[in-house]
């Protein structure tokens, strides 16, 4: 096959490349510019995507001996990632700029341009695995190596871009043999650190870089009842879960800490409450998307697990697709054991057993604790 490999210039995507090519395909590197102003250099493991990583990425493919590429990406990165991250905080949602990275660049964009240009696949370096059933379909499933299983942010594939995947790391047991390959292989970038947080918000300073991008307005922070309990400089600030850095001038009557519950930014207010009241007993969404073929009857409820962040344990649950009460088809979880903190705009990811069922977007929450209760 003619095997487009996407190189970040990390570990992952190096020795994926490589295996690809041992395994006899014809491949060719490229690496994604996605902003236009990169940074020179990274920070220690914050960001991706630096001039340095496609030096990175470079020395990497000329050791493995395939053809490399830079793409600019960057005007599709900033409209189909950043703006829609800032137009979710400002709609007071908590979005996942990975998901909507795999989701609109590298399975739509790259994917997109690779088959214009007569390539049979795009090779990436997530730890996951492509299964094929009895029928010749295909199937995401979770990586062997569940420490570092990367499904949950694959999840917003869909079927006809499974046909056109490829994730040589997904049977590796861990981590720590890819970079023995690595180095084996004399790849300079064995020991480099993972990256992690926002690659396009590299000091890792969200509030701040929120603030300038979104705004902020003093607004009222409420308990549960619509008592003003305290006060905030900008709604966007705040996620579900939080605790720490609430300006609370009523304490609660218990004497207990109280946590964010809700984000209203059409009212720039914030609504706090106890931490029982996190506990979530459904979730639903309208945006969702199956990862190879829906189940033959979604409107009929079935066993399965929910994953609502990339590093947090699977929870069983039943599932269910029913038209909402606008006759809009809506999504629904409902866990046997209550989720905790969560936000609309996180994703939802939906399995049975290891296999990516789908994905959705919460839109609404219910939470186990009625008010006043």
């Amino acid at each position: 096959m003619k095997v487009l490999a996407a190189m970040s210039g990390g570990v992952d995507s190096a020795v994926a490349a490589a295996r690809a090519v041992e395994a006899g395909h014809e491949v060719v590197g490229v690496h994604l510019a996605l902003s236009r102003m990169p940074g020179t250099l990274r920070t220690g493991s914050r960001g991706c995507c630096t001039i340095e990583d496609s030096m990175d990425a470079q020395r990497a493919a000329n050791m493995i001996g395939i053809p490399y590429y830079v793409w600019d990406f960057s005007e599709r990165f900033k409209l189909d990632v950043v703006d829609d991250f800032i137009a979710e905080y400002a709609a007071g949602r908590t979005p996942n700029p990975c998901m909507r990275c795999n989701e609109k660049i590298k399975f739509a964009a790259l994917l997109e341009k690779a088959l214009d240009l007569g390539f049979d696949a795009v090779c990436t370096g997530h730890y996951a695995d492509i299964r094929v059933d009895d029928d010749g379909n295909r199937e995401l499933h979770r990586a062997s190596a569940w420490a570092k299983d990367q499904s949950y942010v694959l999840g917003v594939l869909t079927a006809e871009q499974l046909e056109h995947a490829m994730f040589p790391l997904g049977d590796t047991p861990s981590k720590a043999l890819v970079r023995e390959e690595a180095a084996r292989r004399g790849f300079t970038v064995a020991s480099k650190p993972d990256s992690h947080d926002i690659c396009f918000i590299p000091d890792g300073d969200t509030k701040g870089w929120l603030a300038e991008h979104v705004g902020s307005k003093d607004g009222e922070i409420l308990d549960r009842e619509g008592n003003v309990v305290g006060s905030h400089e900008g709604a966007h600030a705040y996620t579900v879960g939080q605790r720490r850095g609430l300006n609370l001038g009523v304490p609660a009557p218990d004497g207990r800490p109280r946590f964010v519950l809700e984000v209203k930014p059409r009212t720039n207010e914030v609504v706090v409450g106890p931490k029982e009241a996190l506990a979530i007993a459904e979730i639903a969404g309208h945006r969702f998307s199956w990862a190879g073929l829906a189940p033959r009857h979604p409107e009929s409820e079935f066993a399965c697990e929910v994953q609502i962040r990339a590093h947090a344990d699977p929870v069983a649950a039943i599932g269910v697709v029913r038209d909402d009460e606008h006759g809009q088809p809506e999504f629904t979880v409902r866990p046997e054991t209550p989720l905790d903190g969560v936000a609309p705009g996180q994703t939802a990811v939906v399995y049975v057993g290891t296999r990516v069922l789908g994905q959705f977007t919460i839109d609404r929450t219910v939470s186990a604790v009625p008010v006043g209760a």
